[in-house]
């Protein structure tokens, strides 16, 4: 069983919905628990906040947190997830945002480099990743790692 298939299986037995906040994956979380038959039973909704200004505007991602930290960090992929599940009034939720490339690295902040947050029971937590390979690579690579991060939770 592939691990979308798991997760709907395990929130669908626990009457648990989730809903995904994504910003480098552009929908790739969402999309690939939509494949699995039963989704629409568990997946409240997804919104894929590219701008600084939709993270602000639709996740109540704070101006001051992106102004200190910027779109690509643990503090605003913590509050990307919190506020999708406020939001979505949901029991889970998965933030991902991140550098997917070509261009936009920092000797700090490679490359590759992405920030998946989980929401699950009143609590949050970030990890950060470095994923090697071309934008598609890295987006293909942080939405697994989001959904196995989601599944570590459950």
């Amino acid at each position: 069983m592939i691990m979308e298939e798991k997760i709907v299986a395990k929130l669908r037995a626990e009457h648990l919905s989730i809903a995904c906040a994504e910003s480098c994956t552009g929908g790739m979380v969402a999309s690939r628990l939509i494949n699995v038959a039963g989704a629409s039973e568990v997946l409240e909704m997804s919104f894929v906040t590219y701008s600084d200004r939709a993270k602000h505007r639709l996740l109540g991602v704070s101006d001051e947190t992106l102004k200190t930290y910027s779109a690509v960090s643990m503090q605003t992929a913590g509050e990307m997830a919190q506020g999708m599940a406020k939001a979505a009034q949901s029991d889970v939720a998965v933030s991902v945002t991140g550098l997917a490339g070509p261009d936009g690295g920092t000797e700090e902040l490679p490359v590759g480099t992405v920030f998946i947050g989980v929401f699950y029971r009143g609590e949050t937590t970030v990890k950060k990743f470095v994923f090697q390979g071309d934008r598609m690579q890295v987006r293909e690579q942080a939405a697994q790692k989001a959904l196995e991060s989601v599944w570590e939770r459950l």
